[in-house]
């Protein structure tokens, strides 16, 4: 138990990551009961284990696994977290729980699984399950297999989704496993159980056997449907439900809910799509236009085959439905037409609904071709045109259908109407309105009465379908002319059908339904036709609530069911009359209504009027009592009294009892005569309006407007009129037949009389409130005068609402009716009257012609062909829907690639849409939704058009359409920011106006949450404007439901946009006056939440308080009106009321420890890493919970309000108290800028500006107070900050720059710098171009320190953005880079790394223009020094920030201008002081000349200054003097743009390489030097020679200095040694280029140029280190051979150069590092192999390779195998077998050699004998070798006698070993002789090379080792006094496995070393170094370089 103490203390979830098992095993267990002892679902101790769950079940140790999924499966029940971990843990379980041999792991496997399922996680279980079917370990496979058919068999197939399973499952029964074949047969059966037969097409291809197999499974499963057993966590109400059954052990309800299971699942979801298009033959078009009827029938069968298949991919079909429909519509050949119509059927069936879009062209045809008599071809035509029904509405083919109902032929009447017959089938009430129903009733009524009986029988069995599916009392008002026997057959066909979904059909389910509510009514439902009418009004009123059906009518038609059999009355006789009228009226009242004294007649009618009064509506003969009236003198009645007493009880009667039409008629001529009469005018017209309200407005307005005008009278016209206009207003406009009395309007707007002209306008008027515009149509032929009286009228009422209708629904009653009667207003409407307009069919206009020239290629003709169209439509003024082939030819020119005409076809398509009117629904899938798609051009005239068609077309057919099927979603889908921005624009619009939308509106949601994160910023913009408009109708649950196929980043932005939307979604509501007034109950609740942001069930105290108050508003301000405004603007006069008193004292509360109790908690996972994209709810609420101690609690309210004005308000407060209580800010400034970091989502400026404010006085009050931020702090708020900085806003930016710079102040300059690198990484161009511009800032004001990791890193990820798209980015990069310039010089250009040459020359321009620029900067820099002695370095980027120098820093400042005075030559290591130079000498660009430095201090002794920082070590300082730093500053002049310049600063050092003595000066800067001069090379090679405006001559001098130089350098050997491999490389490949340059030929002495070159390289070959060189130039070889731009010349000259080392190489071979040599073969053989370089066109580098290698053997013999130490896995490499080949070859030649001097002289005879022995000896020493025990002994004897006889060859004895023993025998030799030479070698075991074998040091043979390795020692000595590691593998070696050589360029060399230096000084520079003796120069040494450099000087002067 000892090592148990270890871990047995330890907290539980650090047992369970221990390393040893038991540990883990214990923490399991403990994790387990703590896990059921956790109560809280949301306790923080569960985020401690989010992390490790993934452990528990990939948990290595059995035993402990098993406790592992215990656990697991108790964290994923109890933990509120454990979603998170969903993916990560299943598939822990698939790889490592499904493999293991024991069942409980595997069973506990599946329980993990399926409760993820439970907490609403099966998409992504069902994911990893699916993946888990890839694997190769069959039992995952069949353990995945199980664990989804365990799910679907207990959650059922509406949680686990079944296409993806379905779609796996045939590869699945290939399996060669037969558990897996197994299982899935099981898994199949499970899914038959829940989708039956949907499932079969999937599994059709499926072996044979398998198959049947599969069937006899299913046959044997039950018939009922299963039931759902296991519920999710949001099902609990369903779980109760299904709980409760179980006891009880009914299943009734459960079978709805299956049914609708059932139906959901649809074979057709499950397959999938297949693309044919592109399968049809290529000559497919031309063979079915052939005229051999065979060809025809073959591309016919061609496409019937394609489609065949049941699921096709949506394409442009146009063209072959084209083709398909003219076979059907006109090829001779009736076997052609069936065939085509079954292609139809099956391009329609594997559609679906992305047919609709050719319904329309199709449907026509196929029923004109009904003519055809040939059974097949008839059932053909019936299957297509079935087929394309489903996937049209019955809306859309209305038309279509109805004319041809009256063609003369009877089969197509027939067809028609048993067509429709199944079409009704289809329907549902809702789907089948009365608008649609009416028109196809008045048709069939037609042909019921046939001559043919089988058009009669069809249009029965239409009817009768019809009734089944909407019910009788819907169909009764259409068949009120049919005879009791008729309506019996309709009645007995209605019996008969069998709807679509069986018995629960719709008609069918009313009648089910009425059983279920209450008994009585299945007697009175058969009744009820035959049975007196006037009882159904009231069973009517019960009746329907639920199903609204009769609903849809007007209130004026819905009278038609009570009338219906009194409109039938017949008329009675006079004495008929007299005896009914007799019974109720006092027979005095009888004698005296003829009488001839007037007060008789008086008396009469008064006890007329009493009886009526006193009269029972059922026994009131109203057709008597009128006619009795009539009676004479009747309507002649001379005396005004009398008439009055008449006509009052015409209204009585028609207001009491049951008035007919029949009574009507009676009564209307006397009445209309009357309504002019002064005094009885108005009586009249009382009466009127009672008939009205008796037999329905718009036929007794028809009625008498036509008796009006039949008379002569002007008077009674004008009256009527003005009656007609008034009862409108009174009765509303539903039903008004306009047709009917616009002739008379007309004719009245002609009349001479003033009056009736008058009344006829004010008539208009009132018509034109409830119709629109389109009421003027009929007018426009009238004289302009009438014309602009007309328009005057329509001006007055333009805008005014029509009044609410207050007659006419008296007896209909039911408010659901009225209801329905104002949405039939305010939908239909417009519809009906656009019926009424003359309408002129323009189908046979649009002519073939026409439609070709609409599609020609020429642009002119196609605007001929639109120019056309546009003519026809205007002179049609309105037109039919029918319109020919012209749709499909409009649409072709929408994407036309001329914009006008595109334009123009808009403007046309606006003309359709007036002309056409309602009619225009059935086009707006062909037509319609392509002129959306023109919302995608980049044109925005275009759009504008587009977007105006688009309005006039939705004015005409309502939304519904546009909203249905996919083709709203599909738009939506691509990814043209334009299109989706305007038609969110347009739906966000269009949504708030609709009461309801169809349910295909939840395709675009997917689409819409994409749009939310678009790249295009408008298009983000649209969509969140666009989301609560979708809510209102959708739903938030819907949506948010949606949100979880979304990725986690995703997911998070769009459900917090989700919540925004909520929150201002009931504000946005603007739907219709009454949906409104039924609205505000359910508003109220909504708004509610939304106003806190509590969200996620968050604990109620924290919320408590706001809501009351909020409360009592929300009553005032009336319901929904609420708004946001409202919410923000009214309260806080009350609160501030009542909390006045809260409002006084601190607002910041002071928490001891409060921020390391939050950061340790932090550390500890216990709360959330303040860490996301857009901020998620719990965020908000930890926030809030955290700043509840902090801040006080009426502030803490305002913060977290819903209301921006509000923020506004507490960030006020806040600034106002930040003075006064800044402790209390310090202790909570965490929680205060993460509070301000959520104000950086918000899109609102005011509360961003405020924001802003704050910060930037927060920044000021913490560094007065010298507070620094600490990383917690920072890493929460600077991301967020740096977002701002990409703001479009100008303002916003430049405070966020001002609060960057102020940062600096409180925060390191050096940690800020990776958060704006981060910054940089981003997609807005604008954040990447500011963030680099503050880059460039911190650069410029803190040097080169502040670049983070290192700033070779930092450059080279900032030279990246040199190449961006952006302008912008661009610049600031390349400035960024210039200040980094400004740092250290030259240095930059290995710093950044490789750019290309573009983006190099944009650098080096930038470079030049600022050189150019500076000589204005001293003056500038002089006043700024001046004015701020503190900071003399600083050139600042921005001028604002100037001020803003921080503290710390103007202190660091201060110190370093100390250190400038009193050593003004001792600059930063390693780095060049531009500043300094500049600020001296710049003004030498126009002379350029050599920097005159004041040498007197030179000369004078150093005096290192006493530092307030511990100085470093003074060897730093002995190296590094002026002498240095001028040297470098004339080197890096070299590089120079300016030819002069460079020319200058080339003679300077060559006036140096000249003297021998001052020569030596260059030592140390030879590399740099080289490097400035090759740079200068590739600069003319690329730049100068190129550029026209350069004197060629110029560039000659800049050649001849450059190769002087040179040739000087490489004159002096010890120099010469010190180039190093990279710069040599580099500067080969520098002159190898120049060599080959045409272009130098053409300069005058071109080749003397050359010749120059060529001399100066065989120097180069000659002095410089041989080793070096030679490695060089094989690198350069490789490379040359790999680029496959360089020229076949390049690599032959470098091979020149290796042939003349080769030559040189038996003198040189002693100062060669073979090893090193051998090292870059190896790498070059590694990239070229024998066999590739065999491929090489040339064979000459197979020759030169063999040749080298050959030649080092021959000189070095078998001890260059000794050499190979630097190589890896030698026995890998080809080198080692060719070396080996190559030395035994020259072994045998020497052997043969040494046979023949044997033959000439004698040779000693002791060597004979030894000769002799030989054989033996070596055959004791492999015996030896060969056994166990003396192996060692045999090995140290072989070395001992190959060191005696070197000559001696042991081949012969190892030839016939093994390898293996081969190798041993090699490898031990190899080990003595390196244990025997000690120190000498390294031990071969090391591939670590010794430090003589590292290319940098060759040259410290020679005494001259100030280089880079020098600088490395004293590196590695500094590192180790500070304790940091030295053996980083990248400095102690190359990486020798690379295929690249080791030496890519001098970049890697010389450079690196250098700033690795410059920075460890850097680092060092606070620490007081021991002194450490400087292995070069002493100070007479250095007295003799002043002296040189002195009298350098004097000589230029």
């Amino acid at each position: 138990m000892g090592d148990d103490s270890e871990w047995i203390k330890l907290p539980i979830d650090q047992k369970c990551e221990h390393k040893i098992w038991k540990a883990r095993l214990h923490g399991y267990e403990e994790a387990l009961k703590l896990f059921q002892r956790i109560e809280d679902e949301k306790s923080p101790e569960w985020g401690k284990y989010l992390g490790l769950t993934k452990r528990f079940v990939t948990e290595s140790n059995a035993v402990a696994q098993l406790k592992g999924l215990e656990a697991a499966l108790a964290y994923i029940e109890n933990a509120h977290v454990a979603g998170r971990t969903t993916g990560e843990v299943v598939s822990g379980v698939v790889c490592k729980v499904f493999n293991q041999p024991k069942a409980r792991a595997k069973d506990l496997g599946m329980d993990i699984c399926l409760m993820y399922i439970e907490i609403e996680k099966a998409e992504v279980v069902q994911d990893e399950l699916i993946k888990g079917l890839e694997n190769k370990n069959p039992k995952i496979i069949v353990a995945c297999i199980e664990t989804l058919r365990k799910a679907l068999c207990e959650f059922g197939s509406k949680i686990i989704t079944l296409k993806p399973v379905v779609k796996v499952l045939p590869k699945l029964f290939e399996s060669r496993e037969k558990a897996v074949r197994d299982e899935a047969k099981l898994l199949a059966v499970e899914i038959y159980r829940w989708i039956r037969d949907a499932l079969r097409p999937p599994l059709q291809n499926i072996n044979s056997v398998q198959l049947k197999e599969l069937e006899e499974e299913w046959v044997k499963l039950p018939t009922s449907p299963p039931k759902q057993s296991r519920f999710l966590r949001s099902q609990q109400d369903l779980k109760a439900k299904f709980e409760k059954q179980q006891a009880a052990g009914g299943d009734e309800a459960d079978g709805e809910a299956d049914e609708e299971t059932e139906a959901q699942v649809d074979a057709y979801e499950l397959l999938e799509a297949v693309e044919i298009l592109s399968k049809l033959p290529k000559d497919f078009y031309e063979k079915i236009e052939a005229k051999k009827w065979q060809e025809r029938k073959e591309a016919l069968e061609a496409v019937e085959a394609l489609t065949k298949n049941p699921k096709l991919e949506n394409g442009d079909y146009g063209d072959l439905v084209r083709a398909l429909k003219k076979v059907i519509g006109k090829d001779a050949n009736v076997m052609l037409v069936a065939l085509a119509a079954k292609c139809m059927a099956g391009l329609t069936t594997g559609l679906r609904k992305k047919f609709g879009t050719y319904a329309g062209h199709v449907v026509p045809t196929i029923l004109e071709k009904f003519k055809e008599k040939k059974p097949q071809v008839v059932q053909a035509l019936q299957e297509a045109i079935d087929a394309v029904f489903l996937t049209t509405t019955l809306q859309n083919i209305s038309e279509d259908v109805l004319a041809v109902m009256d063609n003369k032929n009877p089969s197509i009447k027939q067809q028609a109407s048993l067509f429709l017959a199944r079409s009704f089938r289809h329907c549902t009430p809702s789907t089948l309105p009365k608008s649609v129903l009416k028109p196809f009733c008045a048709a069939f009524l037609k042909q019921v009465n046939d001559s043919a009986p089988e058009v009669r029988d069809a249009a029965f069995e239409a009817l009768g379908t019809a009734m089944k599916v909407v019910g009788e009392k819907a169909v009764n008002p259409f068949l009120t002319e049919v005879d009791k026997l008729k309506l019996d057959k309709i009645k007995e066909c209605a019996d008969k059908v069998e709807l679509a979904g069986g018995k629960k059909g719709d008609g069918g389910g009313v009648k089910k339904a009425k059983p279920a509510a209450k008994a009585p009514p299945p007697a009175e439902a058969p009744a009820k036709p035959s049975g007196p009418p006037k009882k159904a009004p009231p069973a009517k009123a019960s009746g329907p609530p639920k199903k609204g059906k009769p609903a849809s009518a007007p209130s004026g038609k819905s009278k038609k069911a009570p009338e219906s059999k009194e409109t039938v009355e017949t008329e009675l006789s006079t004495e008929v009359c007299e005896e009914k009228a007799a019974a109720v009226l006092p027979a005095s009242c009888m004698q005296l209504l003829d009488s001839a004294n007037w007060k008789e007649r008086l008396a009469s009618m008064e006890e007329f009027q009493r009886a009526v009064e006193q009269m029972d509506k059922s026994e009131m003969p109203c057709q008597a009592l009128v006619r009795m009236l009539a009676k004479k003198p009747g309507w002649k009645e001379t005396n005004f009294q009398v008439m009055q007493m008449k006509l009052h009880i015409v209204g009585l009667i028609a207001q009491k009892g049951s008035f007919s039409k029949t009574s009507a008629l009676v009564v209307l001529d006397g009445l209309v005569d009357k309504i002019g009469d002064v005094k009885c005018g108005i009586k009249a017209k009382e009466a009127l309006t009672a008939i009205g309200e008796a037999c329905s407005l718009p036929w007794t307005a028809e009625q008498v407007v036509s008796v009006a005008f039949a008379q002569k009278n002007p008077k009674n016209q004008a009256e009527t009129l003005s009656w007609l206009a008034n009862a409108m207003k009174e009765f509303g406009f539903a039903g008004i037949n306009v047709k009917a009395f616009i002739n008379n309007v007309k004719t009245a707007l002609g009349a001479t009389n003033p009056a009736v002209r008058t009344s006829a306008i004010t008539l208009l008027g009132v018509m034109y409130l409830y119709m629109g515009a389109p009421l003027r149509m009929f007018f426009e032929d009238e004289k302009p005068a009438l014309l602009s009286q007309i328009d005057a009228e329509f001006e007055k009422m333009q805008g005014q609402t029509p009044p609410a209708s207050i007659r006419g629904s008296k007896k209909v009653g039911t408010e659901e009716e009225g209801d329905e009667a104002d949405e039939e207003q305010v939908d239909g409407g417009a519809g009906d009257i656009m019926d009424l307009l003359p309408r002129t069919d323009i189908s046979d206009k649009i002519t073939s012609d026409m439609v070709s020239k609409i599609e020609d290629k020429n642009w002119k003709v196609r605007k001929e062909g639109l120019d056309e169209v546009a003519a026809i439509i205007s002179e049609a003024k309105f037109i039919q829907a029918s319109i020919g082939e012209l749709p499909m030819a409009l649409k072709g020119r929408l994407n036309d690639s001329n914009k006008l005409l595109v334009q123009q076809t808009l403007t046309i398509l606006q003309q359709i849409a007036t002309a056409m009117g309602p009619a225009l629904k059935q086009h707006v899938k062909n037509l319609g939704i392509p002129v959306i798609t023109v919302l995608g051009d980049s044109k925005a005239n275009v759009r504008a058009a587009a977007m105006a068609t688009l309005n006039a077309w939705v004015e005409q057919t309502g939304m519904k359409e546009w909203l249905e099927g996919e083709d709203l979603s599909e738009e939506l889908k691509k990814e043209n920011p334009f299109l989706r921005q305007e038609l969110l624009g347009w739906l966000a619009e269009k949504l708030p106006t609709l009461r309801a939308v169809p349910a295909d509106l939840m395709l675009c949601i997917p689409h819409l949450f994409t749009c939310l994160e678009d790249r295009s910023g408008d298009v983000r913009k649209k969509a969140q404007d666009a989301l609560p408009t979708f809510m209102m109708h959708l739903g938030y649950e819907k949506m948010n439901k949606a949100t979880s196929k979304l990725k986690p980043a995703s997911k998070d932005q769009v459900v917090s946009m989700l919540e925004k939307a909520r929150a201002v979604m009931p504000a946005k509501v603007a739907a219709p006056a009454k949906a409104a007034a039924s609205k505000p109950a359910p508003s109220a609740p909504a708004a509610k939440p939304a106003s806190a942001p509590a969200r996620n069930q968050t604990p109620s105290e924290d919320f408590g308080e706001p809501e009351p108050k909020a409360d009592p508003k929300k009553a005032k301000s009336a319901g929904p009106a609420a708004k946001k405004g409202v919410v923000g603007k009214k309260p806080p006069v009350k609160v501030g009321a009542k909390d006045e008193e809260d409002k006084s004292g601190p607002i910041y509360i002071l928490v001891p420890n409060g921020k390391e109790q939050r950061v340790k908690e932090e550390k500890g996972l216990k709360i959330l890493k303040w860490n996301f994209m857009t901020p998620r709810d719990e965020y908000v609420e930890q926030l809030k919970t955290q700043l509840s101690t902090c801040l006080a609690k009426w502030l803490l309210d305002e913060l977290f309000h819903f209301d921006f004005q509000r923020h506004v308000k507490a960030i006020g407060a806040m600034i106002e108290h930040m003075e006064a209580e800044c402790e209390a800010v310090i202790s909570c400034l965490d929680l205060v800028l993460k509070w301000f970091t959520l104000r950086f989502f918000d899109t609102n400026t005011s509360v961003l500006m405020k924001a802003l404010e704050f910060l930037k006085l927060l920044f000021i009050m913490l560094s007065k107070k010298d507070y620094q931020l600490n990383d917690y702090e920072a890493s929460s708020f600077i991301p967020y900050l740096i977002l701002k900085v990409g703001e479009s806003k100008d303002v916003v930016r430049k405070d966020v720059r001002a609060i960057l710079t102020m940062l600096c102040k409180v925060y390191a300059a050096s940690k800020v710098f990776p958060f704006l690198m981060d910054g940089t990484k981003s997609k807005n161009s604008k954040q990447r171009s500011e963030c680099l511009e503050e880059l460039g800032c911190l650069i410029e004001n803190f040097g080169m320190n502040v670049c983070q990791p290192t700033p070779a890193k930092a450059l080279k990820e900032i030279a990246v953005h040199i190449g961006d798209r952006d302008t912008t980015v661009r610049n600031a990069a390349l400035n960024t880079v210039l200040a980094a310039y400004n740092a250290c010089g030259d240095q930059v250009f290995k710093l950044i790394g490789n750019l290309s040459e573009k983006e190099m020359s944009m650098l080096e321009e930038r470079i030049k223009r600022a050189a150019k620029k500076s000589p204005a900067a001293p003056a500038k820099q002089e006043r700024v020094q001046k004015e701020q002695p503190t900071n003399p370095n600083a050139t600042f980027l921005r001028k604002p920030a100037q001020e803003e120098v921080p503290n710390k820093l103007r202190q660091a400042r201060a110190q370093n201008a100390l250190l400038d005075q009193s050593a003004p030559s001792i600059p930063k290591e390693f780095q060049l002081d531009l500043d300094v130079f500049e600020n001296n000498h710049t003004c030498a660009s126009d002379i350029p000349d050599l920097v005159q430095h004041k040498l007197d201090e030179v000369l004078e002794p150093v005096m290192i200054p006493e530092r307030k920082i511990r100085s470093v070590s003074p060897h730093f300082d002995d190296i590094h003097n002026s002498t240095a730093s001028t040297i470098n500053f004339v080197i890096s002049q070299v590089a120079s743009g300016d030819i002069n310049t460079s020319i200058q600063a080339l003679a300077q050092i060559d006036e140096v390489l000249r003297q021998a003595d001052k020569a030596e000066a260059m030592s140390g800067h030879i590399d740099q030097f080289l490097i400035a001069t090759f740079m200068q090379l590739r600069l003319i090679y690329n730049t100068h020679m190129a550029d026209d405006r350069l004197d060629k001559k110029d560039i000659f001098k800049l050649y001849s200095c450059i190769i002087g130089n040179m040739l000087s350098l490489f004159s002096m050997e010890s120099l010469a040694r010190e180039a190093s491999i990279g710069v040599l490389k580099d500067l080969m490949h520098g002159l190898i280029t120049l060599m080959l340059d045409s272009r130098v030929e053409d300069i005058e002495d071109g080749q003397q140029l050359i010749r120059s070159v060529n001399l100066l390289m065989v120097r180069v070959l000659e002095r410089s280190d041989q080793t070096n060189i030679l490695s060089a130039l094989l690198v350069l070889l490789q490379d040359s051979l790999t680029s496959t731009a360089g020229s076949p010349m390049f690599s032959e000259l470098v091979m020149k150069c290796l042939w003349r080392m080769i030559r040189f190489l038996p003198q040189t071979i002693n100062s060669i590092n073979l090893d090193r040599i051998l090292l870059d073969v190896h790498n070059f053989m590694k990239v070229f192999p024998k066999e590739k370089l065999k491929q090489l066109k040339s064979d000459v580098p197979h020759r030169t390779l063999k040749t080298l290698l050959h030649t080092l053997c021959k000189l070095t013999g078998a001890k260059i195998l000794d050499h190979l130490s630097m190589i890896e896995n030698r026995n890998e490499s080809e080198l080692e077998a060719h070396l080996r080949k190559v030395v035994k070859l020259l072994a045998n030649l020497s052997g043969h050699k040494s046979d023949k001097s044997t033959e000439k002289g004698a040779l000693r005879s002791d060597d004979k004998v030894i000769k002799a022995n030989v054989s033996d000896i070596l055959s004791e020493i492999f015996k030896k070798i060969g056994s166990k025990e003396n192996t060692k002994e045999g090995l140290t004897e072989l070395y001992e006698y190959k060191q005696k006889y070197s000559d001696a060859d042991i081949e012969p004895f190892l030839r016939n070993t093994s390898q293996f023993f081969q190798s041993y025998v090699e490898r031990g030799l190899r080990m003595i002789e390196s244990e025997r030479e000690g120190k000498g070698r390294i031990p071969t075991s090391t591939v670590i090379p010794p430090p003589s074998t590292d290319p940098s040091s060759v040259s410290l043979g020679n005494g001259d080792d100030l280089n880079a390795a020098a600088y490395y020692e004293r590196l590695k000595i500094l590192r180790q006094r500070r304790g940091l590691e030295n053996s980083t593998p990248e400095e102690e070696r190359p990486p020798l496995g690379s295929l690249k050589p080791s030496v890519a360029s001098c970049t890697d060399m010389l450079h690196s070393k250098l700033s690795q230096l410059k920075e460890s000084r850097e680092h060092f520079q606070q620490e007081q170094s021991h002194s450490h003796s400087p292995t070069r120069s002493s100070a007479s040494n250095l007295d003799d370089l002043k002296k040189r450099l002195e009298r350098i000087k004097s000589k230029r002067q």
